[in-house]
């Protein structure tokens, strides 16, 4: 093996790893380890520019990820009728982290916008857009402990129109996935994390 065809596999493993190991843009906290989130409520979605369902299915699966990531699962049924029953009370409800996080019991809340979350097909060409915030707040403090914003853009081309709905249908929740992967990559793991 040649030194020159060495110090390129040397250069294109680096690049590969220099570029897996990118974290996307987010807020967390200095003393995160201290104030560790043990439970973490997830609030239902804000959606602007999707639909309800797309707002179901991120919550859902930001609800596994973050089981996967060590914090016990809460059931978005539960939260939903706490919620509900604060509502059916009259009067204004109050959503501060503080009010909430005494409400369900919780170390912190997190509230998350699907600002986007659509599918588009046009001649040739359909696109997948997932764009999303999240920020998790202190039940205590009422402190943003983490925050993050991250937008994905998946395209797919083909000849029918038929076959780019059927091929965006496909990705959709793939890319609502890949979101939510490299999101939780810049949160910390849960208490009850398994260690390998």
């Amino acid at each position: 093996m040649s030194k020159s065809f060495r110090l390129f596999l040397f250069l294109t493993a680096l690049i590969f790893l220099a570029g897996c190991a990118r974290q996307i843009p987010h807020m967390l906290v200095n003393d995160y380890g201290d104030q560790r989130a043990r439970l973490v409520a997830v609030l239902p979605v804000e959606s602007i520019e999707s639909d309800a369902g797309a707002a179901s299915l991120l919550r859902a699966k930001l609800i596994e990820e973050l089981h996967f990531k060590g914090y016990p699962e809460i059931p978005p049924k539960w939260i939903d009728e706490r919620l509900a029953a604060l509502t059916a009370s009259g009067g204004k409800m109050d959503l501060s982290p503080q009010s909430l996080g005494k409400i369900l019991n919780v170390d912190a809340i997190l509230y998350t916008t699907l600002n986007e979350g659509q599918m588009s097909v046009t001649f040739l060409n359909s696109r997948i857009v997932v764009d999303a915030e999240f920020e998790m707040k202190s039940a205590r403090t009422g402190e943003s402990l983490w925050r993050v914003h991250h937008r994905l853009v998946h395209r797919n081309y083909g000849l029918s129109r038929k076959s780019l709905e059927l091929k965006s249908s496909q990705f959709y929740e793939p890319a609502m996935q890949e979101v939510l992967i490299r999101v939780l990559e810049t949160l910390p793991d849960g208490p009850d994390a398994v260690v390998s």
